[in-house]
């Protein structure tokens, strides 16, 4: 068999594939490919001739160039197309289908692909996304090639090597990845959420389960509420509790306000007892409210305790809280009334055997949990806070409104969401 070079699959579709004798077998449909390999191998080409498609082994084909294709035997010995169960059709399968461009954080098409050698077989080595390859498609490119030399556009390298591509599902029925799917917690949770919302219901599923639960808690944060809601509503409810539990309260009660009341108790019922509640009762306040942006994460000290000793708890425990919830520390009394607060800053730099109660400052802003969102966010912008304590009218914490939430307030990022009471 002889091949010359790399070839694009534009460049040769729909041509005349010939028999010994130089008469036409039909016009070339597709290519079989047979997945598992680094770069897959083509096992033969499809054929069409008279509305039926025949399929030709590999081991069938004589010539195979940009000029021509032929076969070694006669169009009677073969047989209809029929794939094997690990075979694709490049084309079909492949051909204008997405894949998602990790580096690039987006979602491109596929325009083109491309054939070459390896160790005497033809290969699929590469996916061109770029715009030449759909001038390639069009039969322009040499029309391409010149206006992009009048106007001085270099296009950077649009192929993506096979090497590269991973099938989310496994016949590659719609979508590949540049990278292994392990490698996708190493993105950032804001660049993953713009893939997801880039492609199909079912693909934005395949990417949810390929993340670990702690990387999928905050992609879900950093998605639009209707994209989020139906992700978690299609996940079966054990991975949808894991996936809540790891999120701070308040967006965890976002995402649970959104759901179908029946599908939100049935996850609710199998998320911790502790992080459950918490939801719950944030579920409980108006959405435009101190009670409605707080969350139930904060940390909290007795006066009496040293600052050595309470170092080394806030080690312990600010891991769980979030970050700017951990920067301040609400110090309670023996009936859990807040009775001051210690930033963190005055912490380290405070003396090991002081108590935390010599520390404190007892003069602090607070709001009760029916304070309107508008004046909780004048109130940590006048004073410059990064969280403001929610207190109920006994002074008991019930949580802290940080400056992440006002910002989201101000400013809605992609996560920015109505809550619905359930129950």
């Amino acid at each position: 068999m002889h091949f010359i070079g790399d070839i694009y699959v534009s460049e040769i579709l729909h041509k005349q594939v010939l028999d010994p004798r130089g008469e036409e077998v039909g016009s070339l449909e597709d290519f079989a490919i047979v997945l598992g390999e680094m770069f897959p191998k083509v096992s033969g080409l499809i054929v069409k001739r008279n509305k039926e498609r025949y399929l030709i082994p590999w081991e069938y084909v004589g010539i195979f160039n940009k000029k021509v294709i032929s076969t070694t035997a006669k169009t009677s010995t073969f047989g209809l197309m029929a794939m094997g169960k690990d075979e694709m059709l490049a084309c079909k399968d492949i051909l204008d289908k997405q894949i998602v461009d990790i580096n690039g954080a987006k979602v491109v098409r596929v325009n083109d692909l491309k054939l070459g050698d390896v160790k005497g077989h033809l290969c699929l080595m590469a996916a061109d996304v770029g715009v030449s390859g759909l001038f390639r498609r069009l039969g322009l490119k040499k029309r391409w090639d010149k206006l992009s030399r009048a106007m001085g556009f270099k296009e950077a390298s649009t192929l993506i090597s096979w090497n590269f591509l991973q099938p989310l599902e496994p016949k590659l029925s719609k979508l590949t990845l540049t990278v292994p799917r392990q490698q996708l917690s190493d993105m950032h949770p804001a660049d993953i959420a713009q893939i997801i919302s880039d492609v199909s219901q079912k693909d934005r599923k395949a990417i949810m389960e390929a993340l670990d639960i702690e990387t999928a808690a905050e992609t879900i944060h950093e998605l639009e509420p209707a994209v989020q809601a139906n992700i978690i509503a299609q996940m079966n409810n054990e991975q949808a509790a894991d996936i809540l539990e790891a999120m701070p309260p308040d967006e965890a009660a976002d995402v649970v306000g959104d759901l179908p009341e029946a599908k939100a108790q049935e996850i609710l019922k199998l998320m911790e007892s502790d992080e459950a509640e918490d939801v719950q009762e944030l579920l409980e306040h108006e959405e435009d409210t101190a009670g409605g942006l707080m969350t139930t994460e904060y940390l909290t000290f007795t006066p009496d305790i040293t600052v050595e000793d309470a170092l080394t708890e806030y080690r312990l425990e600010a891991p769980d809280v979030e970050t700017v919830s951990s920067y301040t520390i609400y110090v309670l009394d023996t009936d859990e009334r807040v009775i001051g607060e210690v930033h963190l800053k005055d912490l380290v730099l405070s003396p090991p055997k002081k108590t935390i109660g010599e520390t404190m400052e007892t003069e602090f802003k607070s709001v009760g949990p029916g304070e309107d969102e508008k004046e909780v966010a004048e109130i940590i912008s006048k004073y410059n806070l990064l969280a403001l304590p929610v207190l109920d009218e006994d002074r008991r914490l019930l949580g802290i409104v940080t400056v992440d939430d006002v910002v989201d307030m101000v400013l809605p990022p992609q996560s920015r969401r109505r809550r619905h009471r359930i129950g």
